[in-house]
């Protein structure tokens, strides 16, 4: 049964974004938020707006949350109202946050209780990305579910990559934001050294670039950096969070790690001087402040724009398969 009407909760920095995906590519739209106001621009390109996360439910085939931490998803599923009480045979409830992937599994057995299915589907690639349908997309889930989403899919994203059953897509999605996270630290590390060294910081970024140095992270964060704006949607807590569900799967199952502590001290600190809304690519601002120096040059912009043309989603297959 093709899917022709989508609701979605939770329209934050990278929610709105996913969301102006489904809207443009025509399907049925249904919004809820907390704040109304989120929902308004979307209110007035024609999506509808539901009363509770049950009403959304029980008038939408695919149920979409994208929530800024497991417990906000539990609220929204289990309370009084919630997801839970709307979904039924038939349906599909997709997580697109990044969440704990014991949690996604509980909730999954919950959805099939109602006899719906459930898809842990995390996105990466930054919200300049999402904004454009060009990001990447893990999806837990059985293959059947898999096949009747992915044409969704295919308008949220560009690279689409079944990762298994619910709960693999956001076990793989921590890791690579713990990787992202290290490669932010080192690259805001670089930089200053380079700063302190006198190097000119444009010819620095074009090294590194053109390098085997290079990375996503020093191509997209690094730019806003030295731009000054550190501006990437992304914020302090939301990196220890991420980095924190990375560091629990590790000790989970006995992995001895030597970096992943000392990252999430570094952001603890962060969090500590900054707050924990604090822009997290201002973790720079550490070493700032330890050498008296300020790590910009002219010439970048203040947030990253995603100049790719948008252009169908597509699966990933393995290697191997």
């Amino acid at each position: 049964m093709a899917i022709q009407t989508v609701g979605f909760i939770g329209l934050g920095n990278v929610g709105k974004k996913l969301a102006g995906s489904v809207l443009r590519n025509g399907f049925d739209l249904t919004v809820r938020d907390l704040d109304p106001q989120a929902a308004q621009p979307f209110l007035d390109q024609g999506a509808k707006w539901a009363d509770s996360p049950r009403q959304l439910a029980e008038s939408c085939d695919l149920v979409i949350t994208c929530l800024p931490s497991p417990s906000a998803c539990a609220a929204v599923m289990e309370g009084e109202g919630g997801l839970l009480e709307g979904l039924g045979p038939g349906k599909i409830w997709a997580e697109m946050s990044t969440t704990d992937s014991g949690e996604v599994a509980r909730m999954a057995e919950l959805v099939r209780s109602k006899g719906a299915e459930a898809v842990d589907c995390p996105v990466s690639g930054g919200c300049h990305r999402a904004d454009t349908g060009n990001i990447s997309i893990f999806a837990g889930c059985n293959r059947e579910t898999f096949d009747r989403i992915f044409p969704v899919l295919t308008t949220l994203g560009r690279r689409i990559l079944h990762t298994g059953e619910v709960g693999s897509a956001s076990i793989l999605k921590v890791m690579t934001n713990y990787l992202a996270t290290v490669n932010l630290v080192s690259v805001a590390e670089a930089l200053t050294t380079a700063k302190a060294m006198g190097l000119d910081l444009n010819t620095t970024y074009e090294a590194l670039a053109i390098s085997s140095g290079t990375s996503f992270v020093h191509e997209t964060e690094g730019q806003v950096i030295l731009n000054g704006s550190r501006d990437i949607s992304f914020t302090m807590d939301l990196v220890l969070k991420d980095i924190g569900l990375f560091q629990s799967l590790a000790e989970q199952y006995a992995v001895p790690l030597e970096i992943s502590p000392l990252i999430n001290e570094i952001f603890r600190d962060g969090i500590a001087r900054y707050g924990e809304r604090e822009l997290s690519p201002n973790i720079i601002r550490r070493l700032e402040d330890a050498t008296g120096l300020s790590v910009t040059a002219p010439g970048f912009p203040a947030e990253m724009v995603d100049d790719e043309p948008e252009e169908p989603g597509y699966e990933v297959i393995p290697t191997g398969r």
